[in-house]
């Protein structure tokens, strides 16, 4: 049920954003871009930091992951526009958008896929609701979503409402296959791919700010980089 509620929520969230796009000025419009794109560097400079910082037994702040990060992004960034992620992704959008006759949607559909399906909430929420049932932890991000889901359709446009469709399949695969992820996402693990997952938010934030112009699509391979990085730690005697 956690996914599913999760999934409703940023398809009504992106329908009523829609609604209230209607009634924005081009002026009001730009305003709320530059202010989003503001709100999703703040979260996902937040989340990168809170999966890289520790408190050692001395009360005292450590930073960890830097180098997995760096790496991870680098050949993860590389891999991704040599395999054209993003541009994959634009065509298949316009298409969408020439069938329906709307301008806009990959942008909104992949910009929001990516904040809505990034996090440790996405990943232990439906490992939770797989496992015991309890679907609490994607009801409160259902909620979360919601908003965000409003907010982003008010501004980016028709490609926002159909992220429920990443979401039902990302979160629906990690709830079915719960028993044989439990025991392999482990703590680091997951800090790993929060860590890299919140920096790509951190570069969605910079190009709605027109700081950037960086196609964040590439870069989903670098999620992959903390799974290798664990398998090749797990393969070392010792």
């Amino acid at each position: 049920m956690g996914t599913i509620v999760n999934s409703a929520a940023v398809l009504v969230g992106g329908l009523l954003g829609l609604l209230l796009r209607q009634g924005l000025s081009k002026r009001i419009e730009e305003i709320a871009m530059k202010l989003l794109g503001l709100s999703v560097f703040l979260v996902g400079l937040e989340g990168t930091l809170s999966a890289m910082m520790t408190v050692d037994g001395e009360g005292r702040l450590a930073a960890s992951g830097s180098l997995l990060l760096i790496v991870s992004l680098l050949v993860g960034g590389v891999l991704g526009t040599g395999l054209d992620i993003d541009g994959v992704l634009q065509r298949g959008g316009r298409l969408v958008e020439q069938r329906l006759g709307r301008e806009g949607f990959a942008r909104g559909f992949v910009n929001t896929s990516l904040i809505v399906c990034v996090g440790a909430m996405a990943v232990i929420g439906a490992l939770n609701d797989g496992l015991t049932g309890d679907s609490s932890v994607l009801f409160v991000k259902a909620a979360m979503d919601f908003v965000i889901a409003v907010v982003l359709a008010s501004t980016l446009g028709f490609g926002v409402p159909f992220a429920f469709l990443p979401v039902l399949v990302y979160q629906g695969a990690i709830t079915l296959a719960a028993g044989w992820l439990a025991p392999v996402v482990t703590g680091t693990l997951l800090d790993g791919i929060c860590m890299v997952g919140y920096a790509i938010v951190v570069l969605i934030g910079t190009n709605f700010l027109g700081w950037t112009d960086i196609p964040t699509a590439n870069l989903l391979p670098a999620l992959a980089g903390p799974v290798l990085y664990e398998v090749v730690l797990r393969l070392i005697p010792g």
